[in-house]
């Protein structure tokens, strides 16, 4: 298997004056990889992209792409093409003038160049608006253009910083398809910034998950959604986000409000978090005595805001008709959607 396109992050740190804005960051990219970093404002994603463009310099560290150290070396010697969330577009060029700029910047053959602009304008379907400036253009095209002026390269790595953020809800429904399909024809490792982590669990092969400047966790959409390594990633992923409800364990049996939980035991007893995705909560039949607090009608389903002793809770269900504000319902989950996690600790617990 090639190796082209392979990124790996060695002890990576970034600092602004005494402000660690990145620590210590360990991170494999595979070659032709959909790979997301995904965070909230602030916590070293971005800074993780800028570091790989050569933007920025690691303060300590380092930076390999195929194997080769290129942490000295500046955005214009790597091998790599970026998509702004601003596009970055020149207002005062044509649609094929921003496109081709990277190629002129590289003194490429102009006989090249006509058929190059073509191609890459073609593959994100804006060949019929090659004449016409940014300005004349929608967000969603005007996004178009910038990844075509990232494809026209054939750069071995895309870099994307929150290139969807400015465009429609709708329009970034579509788009976000359309870029999966593009990246795949491709076959180029894409890097993808997101605070957005609907986009990140739809778009990535595998994603890490960024919080204070570290890598909380590592993996594929589907083991951070099914197995969130702590507290912190598991209110992170997840929309509504998983419920995290305290409770006690003893002899190694969870309870909430004293009422034990059907799972498999772990050792000990010690206060712990009990994590369940609003999906996963049963309502009806024996359980937990809660209070509907809100019902929001989301059209095919809906979510109750629930009020036990003990805390707060959602609940996913099918028919918002089915239930009222004030009304007294029982809560009770499923033992293999049970997430136990430390409380002192916030680490994931393993059941037995």
């Amino acid at each position: 298997m090639t190796t082209q396109g392979q990124v790996r992050l060695e002890n990576v740190a970034k600092y602004h004056g005494q402000v660690a804005a990145l620590k210590n960051v360990e991170l494999d990219i595979r070659p032709g990889e959909f790979f997301a970093l995904l965070g909230p404002s602030g916590s070293g994603k971005s800074t993780t992209l800028r570091l790989l463009a050569g933007l920025d310099k690691p303060t300590r560290g380092r930076i390999l792409f195929d194997g080769a150290d290129v942490t000295a070396k500046g955005a214009q010697d790597r091998d790599v093409a970026m998509v702004f969330q601003s596009y970055a577009l020149y207002p005062h060029m044509t649609v094929a003038q921003n496109i081709s700029f990277p190629l002129e910047m590289e003194k490429t053959p102009k006989a090249e160049i006509a058929g190059r602009v073509q191609e890459a304008a073609r593959k994100v379907r804006i060949e019929h608006l090659l004449d016409r400036r940014p300005g004349q253009l929608s967000g969603g095209q005007q996004q178009r253009c910038a990844l075509a002026r990232a494809i026209v390269r054939r750069s071995g790595l895309f870099l994307l910083d929150e290139p969807l953020s400015n465009l429609d809800a709708k329009l970034r429904l579509e788009t976000r398809t359309e870029l999966k399909r593009l990246q795949r024809s491709l076959g180029v490792t894409t890097v993808y910034v997101t605070h957005d982590q609907e986009e990140a669990l739809t778009l990535a092969d595998r994603m890490a998950v960024f919080m204070d400047g570290e890598i909380r966790q590592i993996g594929s959409p589907a083991e951070v959604f099914a197995r969130p390594n702590s507290i912190e990633v598991a209110a992170f992923i997840g929309s509504p986000p998983m419920n995290l409800m305290k409770a006690t364990l003893t002899d190694g049996v969870p309870s909430i409000d004293g009422r034990p939980l059907d799972v498999k035991p772990v050792s000990g007893s010690r206060e712990v978090i009990v994590g369940v995705r609003p999906s996963a909560v049963r309502i009806g039949g024996d359980g937990i005595r809660a209070t509907v607090d809100l019902v929001e009608n989301l059209g095919d389903n809906a979510i109750l805001d629930l009020s036990y002793e003990g805390g707060t809770a959602r609940a996913r269900v099918d028919d918002a008709a089915d239930y009222a504000e004030g009304q007294t319902v029982a809560m009770s989950f499923d033992a293999k959607n049970i997430h136990l996690f430390d409380a002192a600790s916030g680490r994931r617990l393993e059941v037995q």
